[in-house]
């Protein structure tokens, strides 16, 4: 089989100079073609299962403003994760909330760890190309959220993950709770115990690099606009965290 559509990551802003790497795992909702589009509904191909709303405009944003490379997926997580190993159940979803994924019903091992070639691979070594041209930077992973899951209504608006190191998660919650504009929270909606932090383990905490997920409610940035106004105002919060953190580092 040919695969002509299997683009798994894009490099944007390559040569960026900002101490900053930007991640978006679930930034599309590309299907491949020769997948048939999973036999999903139009209603589960245009919702949160296929990707993480708003997030890869909050990614570009941030990019921009923190002149840093950014490492965005290109086909949707229901084919493949890419923020999870081959072993994890979810990896390739059979049923991601109230959609069920025909397309992932019964693969063979064979087929799943194909899935994993062409897209869990290439994708983790955009990554680790790009952390190898930088030196320490902070790895900031972009993601999004819904504000209703499984009929609970989530109240947090802003979550900061970590998987093992808490110390730089913590920092940039105290600056934003100091904020006031966001209700924010560390290890919200998810945390490690979720399987969510696989890429920060994998390519910051293994390399020593502060490492962060941002976790945004998708409503607060369903529009270009909204997106652009939260990119701004994160990229103030992290950037005054870590300053902050670096002059600790230097006394």
């Amino acid at each position: 089989m040919i695969h002509r559509d299997w683009t798994a990551a894009q490099i944007m802003n390559p040569r960026g100079q900002g101490a900053w790497l930007l991640v978006c795992e679930h930034a599309s909702r590309q299907i491949p073609a020769d997948l048939e589009g999973l036999g999903l509904s139009e209603a589960a191909h245009l919702s949160h299962a296929a990707w993480d709303i708003g997030a890869l405009d909050v990614a570009q944003a941030m990019s921009k403003m923190l002149d840093a490379p950014l490492v965005a997926g290109g086909i949707s997580r229901l084919v493949y994760d890419c923020n999870r190993p081959l072993t994890a159940p979810d990896s390739i979803p059979a049923r991601s909330e109230v959609y069920d994924i025909p397309g992932n019903a019964g693969l063979t091992d064979s087929q799943r760890s194909e899935r994993f070639d062409l897209i869990h691979t290439p994708f983790h070594d955009a990554i680790d190309q790009v952390l190898d041209g930088q030196t320490s930077p902070v790895m900031i992973t972009v993601h999004s959220f819904t504000p209703v899951y499984n009929g609970v209504v989530r109240d947090v608006e802003l979550g900061f993950l970590y998987h093992s190191n808490p110390t730089a998660a913590q920092r940039v919650l105290d600056v934003e709770q100091a904020k006031g504009r966001f209700r924010s929270a560390l290890n919200e909606p998810y945390a490690a115990s979720d399987g969510v932090t696989y890429t920060l383990a994998k390519h910051g905490e293994a390399r020593g690099l502060h490492a962060i997920m941002l976790e945004i409610r998708n409503d607060l940035i369903d529009t270009p606009v909204k997106a652009q106004e939260t990119a701004w105002h994160l990229c103030q919060t992290l950037t005054q965290a870590f300053s902050a953190l670096q002059k600790e580092a230097a006394v």
